[in-house]
């Protein structure tokens, strides 16, 4: 019994960035955060958004002026409300009038996690035999297998080391290692 719940606590893979959106539901000055807040940088003849790098937790926000969020970066998922609590304090500093929630909800929209599968992978054997493959061993030398239901990017390389990205729950993610491990074998 003992040898079966190590194996189910054990994770096989490493998440290492989680992305969330979330919604201030308040129009938002960016450069006036810009000006007042050092780790934002805008450039809107560039990119709509406001970018501030939040140093703990580490993750950055972009901002945007209808009040909408993404938080990008978290190795963790209790890091997103961290980040996003900082962000409004932040806000609320140099906007004492500002009406934003305290504790605003936010969805994850993608996890990434690396793992490493223990096996060598003949990308070009397995890019001959599936067809939802690329593998373009002159421009990257992994492959690329795109799941569907749900839709799930892995990036395999032949030293069995993987890249997952697209989930949006870790049991998403341990329900794609078990489908690509049954299609190696």
């Amino acid at each position: 019994m003992g040898d079966f719940l190590e194996k189910v606590e054990k994770k096989e893979y490493t998440i290492v960035n989680l992305v969330a959106v979330s919604n201030l539901g308040a129009n938002l000055d960016l450069f006036n955060i810009a000006v007042s807040i050092p780790s934002v940088e805008y450039e809107p003849e560039q990119f709509p958004g406001a970018i501030m790098r939040l140093p703990e937790p580490k993750m950055t926000i972009t901002l945007f002026k209808n009040g909408k969020i993404n938080c990008a970066g978290a190795q963790k998922e209790s890091d997103i409300p961290r980040g996003i609590i900082n962000t409004c304090k932040l806000l609320k500093e140099i906007t004492p009038g500002l009406k934003i929630p305290t504790n605003p909800e936010y969805k994850i929209v993608n996890l990434v996690a690396n793992t490493q599968l223990d096996l060598k992978i003949d990308l070009f054997n397995l890019a001959t035999k599936l067809d939802n493959v690329e593998y373009e061993p002159e421009q990257f030398p992994g492959a690329i297998v795109r799941l569907f239901d749900p839709k799930i990017s892995l990036l395999l390389f032949k030293n069995g080391k993987m890249i997952c990205a697209g989930a949006k729950s870790e049991k998403e993610i341990v329900d794609a290692i078990a489908r690509i491990k049954k299609l190696l074998k």
